[in-house]
């Protein structure tokens, strides 16, 4: 990519696309076509063929997509796969119509096999039965990964294809309901400690073991990865993450301590677990010359201060 090449950040407004408009932006590239969604329907097959039309992107990040924690995939499993579908079919689609010269597809930790052998190799993709609460989101990213890997062997196209771990960072959703476990107890335990509470209620059992990758840290392993290799060089699909992982109880122990609230956590084991463990071998990426550089407890102090910056007016439910 160069300072002037044409790059269309899909989903630039969320968590993924936000943190790679400022990974691009700082590092030159001044030439970014971005579309709200209010302005583009990734789903419609005509508005997408009149936007790759008219704007001509050299380079795209497809960033959107459908996304949400156990909760929302558990019960929103159709619009999971529908939406992610028809968004990946169009744009794909629109890349190799339109001689797109590279394509970096995000994927999820989440494609992986729910009994997967730890830590998880990209090869495992397939080898096993998916976790039954997010099965509906996985069908559709490991149906982008194959489209992209069909379009590089059929016509020769040059599409990346990463799975990030579990993120978190400035610009995530933060609803108590749908959002992913980190966001919802940064929120948790802010509307505890603004309340007085005596407690937190810990979704699950706690005993679930996660790997969180802060937003920069993945974007800064995409443009990475976009500059310098292709996607015969590093295969199918690359795993972006930290290499390390802590239970769920651990974790919201270190979010109560950044937000400084001071009151019990109470695990609550009617509520569903997810994956025992997922855990990335990222020792593909780190062959490549990548390595994470943001600190956890540092990341999640940033992520609580964005919180509060972009959430004045959190409502206190304590």
């Amino acid at each position: 990519m160069q300072p002037d090449s044409r790059i269309f950040v899909a989903g630039h407004l969320g968590l993924v696309g936000s943190a790679l408009v400022r990974r691009l932006r700082a590092g030159g590239y001044a030439n970014l076509i971005l579309r709200p969604r209010s302005e583009l329907d990734l789903t419609h097959q005509a508005a997408v063929e009149q936007f790759f039309a008219a704007t001509r992107p050299e380079y795209v990040f497809m960033a959107a997509g459908r996304v949400g924690g156990i909760h929302a995939n558990s019960t929103y499993p159709a619009e999971f796969i529908q939406q992610n579908l028809a968004m990946e079919v169009q744009v794909i689609s629109a890349c190799h119509r339109h001689g797109v010269k590279k394509l970096l597809f995000p994927g999820s930790s989440c494609i992986y096999p729910r009994e997967a052998p730890q830590p998880i190799r990209e090869e495992y993709l397939l080898t096993g039965v998916l976790e039954p609460t997010n099965e509906a989101y996985a069908i559709a990213k490991i149906a982008g990964i194959k489209m992209c890997s069909a379009h590089n062997r059929q016509y020769g196209t040059d599409y990346l294809c990463v799975q990030p771990t579990n993120l978190y960072g400035p610009g995530d959703e933060y609803d108590l309901q749908n959002s992913h476990v980190l966001p919802a107890l940064i929120r948790k335990m802010h509307e505890a400690k603004l309340g007085g509470a005596a407690e937190v209620v810990v979704w699950g059992s706690g005993r679930p073991r996660r790997e969180f990758l802060h937003s920069d840290d993945l974007a800064d392993a995409c443009v990475f990865l976009m500059e310098r290799y292709s996607a015969a060089q590093v295969g199918e699909l690359v795993n972006i993450g930290t290499g390390r992982d802590m239970p769920i109880a651990e974790l919201a122990g270190l979010v109560a301590q950044v937000v400084g609230f001071r009151g019990r956590l109470v695990t609550d084991s009617s509520k569903p677990d997810g994956m025992p463990k997922k855990l990335l071998d990222v020792s593909r990426l780190t062959a490549l010359g990548w390595r994470a550089r943001i600190d956890l407890r540092e990341g999640i102090a940033s992520t609580y201060r964005a919180f509060l910056e972009e959430h004045p007016q959190v409502p206190n439910r304590a």
